[in-house]
């Protein structure tokens, strides 16, 4: 069973805001920046398949597990 199936996505979602100081604009524009390049190839930091699993829900699984941070989001840019 895969990451998201193990644990509820309010939980991963709980975590991730823990993630950036419980500011959930902050959260909105990783996931959001994270989605986008997932959706021009980028490939997934964390065991889930993007051709099973919705984008935001990867990035969101990605900054809980603490492998997306805004300074990675920045320095892409």
């Amino acid at each position: 069973m895969d990451a998201l199936h193990t644990e509820r996505t309010e939980e991963i979602a709980a975590r991730a805001l823990k993630r950036v100081n419980d500011d959930r604009y902050i959260l909105a524009s990783l996931v959001f920046e994270r989605v986008k390049e997932l959706g021009e190839g980028a490939k997934p930091l964390v065991d889930m398949d993007v051709k099973t699993h919705k984008l935001p829900d990867i990035a969101m699984q990605e900054i809980a597990e603490g492998k997306i941070e805004l300074s990675s989001i920045e320095d892409r840019e």
